[in-house]
């Protein structure tokens, strides 16, 4: 069975910063494609930042500069780095990675979501 395990968030003040984890739990074959969500209370979840199996790297324009998408591919792990928080940045974040479980088979998965809190 496999699952996404987030971890990181926290409360900070704003300039702080945090770095979000999301780690896969269980065997797969590749990591395709990679993105980073957010949902802020009363609104819609939104991108973050992404990196699409075809290499193309996508930011919202808001994180642009402050915010970095990474991987580590030995410990099948994505990472958040957010800098310079702002208290518009509270929000549950949340992982979506398009999995090769086995060769020829991909799915989409989400993670449990984490709390990030930026206070003023």
């Amino acid at each position: 069975q496999v699952h996404l395990v987030e971890s990181g968030g926290g409360f900070v003040q704003a300039g702080g910063s945090l770095r979000l984890s999301c780690a896969v739990s269980g065997s797969i074959f590749s990591i395709n494609a990679m993105g980073w969500y957010r949902q802020a209370p009363g609104k819609q979840r939104e991108l973050v930042a992404a990196f699409t199996s075809g290499g193309r790297l996508n930011y919202a324009e808001s994180m642009k500069g402050r915010f970095t998408i990474s991987r580590d591919n030995a410990k099948n792990t994505v990472y958040l780095q957010m800098n310079s928080l702002k208290p518009e940045d509270t929000a549950v974040y949340y992982c979506n990675l398009n999995l090769e479980i086995t060769r020829g088979y991909e799915y989409a998965y989400w993670g449990q979501g984490t709390q990030v809190t930026v206070s003023s």
